[in-house]
């Protein structure tokens, strides 16, 4: 292994912010199945044939962008580890494709397994509007599941084919080595990758204390400061004042608006 790699590899392992598994390019066979030959005086046997399988991708699933971890695949592939690679802003899900690509071509399925980008579904509510994005869970990184050399260094070729990549950066690592994640960390991250087609998330657009004006209802046209925000029924506690005294009023979010903004 090249020297160059202790220059590229960082002293930090991210915390907390915080697929695929190895292709599996063995051939379908479509060849129909010959029914079986009929004995006389007994009933022709029908034999049904099987259904054709899927077309994988290129990491052995039918959709290569999609980052969804089944639940009986392992946590580490044998003889793998997984470890953080930094990668420029934006850049990630193309970083992994183009990854996933150079891998098969290059052969180098051996080395590297599943490389994966998790996010997560987001409802947020403005101005009585909602809205699902999907968002990354790590901006900015992408998990790669590879096998190291004895010493713990990145194979040489598979470590040029990686820094080769536009967009990619350093492994996260010490001493001039990537370090692989720790096992809590690697659950985490493969449970985050099962979640895409999941209820979305709801992600409340106030904070406590801010002041809302309430658009929507009996309380109409008042204004008052946000008292608990309650994500698990959309709704906002909002404090108002009536007859020259503070009282709580529950309100949906898609009901109030920030002051100026109604």
């Amino acid at each position: 292994m090249v020297d160059e790699q202790d220059s590229n590899v960082q002293d930090t392992v991210p915390t907390d912010p915080a697929d695929q598994p190895a292709a599996d390019n063995a051939p379908v066979d479509d060849t129909p199945e010959t029914p079986a030959a009929e004995t006389p005086g007994e009933p022709a046997v029908e034999v049904k044939q099987k259904p054709a399988k899927p077309a994988k991708s290129l990491d052995g699933r039918p959709d290569e962008v999609a980052d969804v971890i089944d639940e009986d695949e392992p946590v580490r592939q044998e003889g793998m580890d997984w470890f953080v690679l930094r990668v420029a802003s934006n850049k990630e899900h193309s970083v992994r494709n183009t990854l996933l690509r150079k891998v098969q071509i290059d052969d180098k399925l051996g080395w590297i397994g599943r490389i994966l980008v998790p996010t997560e579904k987001v409802k947020t509510f403005k101005n009585g509007k909602q809205k699902i994005t999907e968002s990354k869970l790590y901006p900015g990184y992408v998990f790669v599941e590879m096998r190291l050399e004895e010493d713990g260094r990145i194979q040489q070729d598979v470590f040029f084919l990686i820094k080769e990549t536009t967009g990619v950066g350093d492994f996260v690592g010490t001493a001039g080595r990537p370090t692989p994640l720790k096992d809590h960390e690697v659950e985490k991250m493969l449970r985050d990758s099962r979640k895409p087609d999941d209820e979305p998330t709801l992600r409340l657009t106030f904070e406590k204390g801010e002041e809302v004006t309430i658009n929507d209802g009996p309380f109409e046209g008042y204004e008052g400061s946000v008292d608990e925000i309650m994500p698990e029924k959309s709704e906002v506690r909002v404090l108002v004042t009536i007859f020259g005294r503070q009282a709580p009023i529950d309100v949906k979010e898609w009901q109030i608006s920030k002051v100026g903004e109604g």
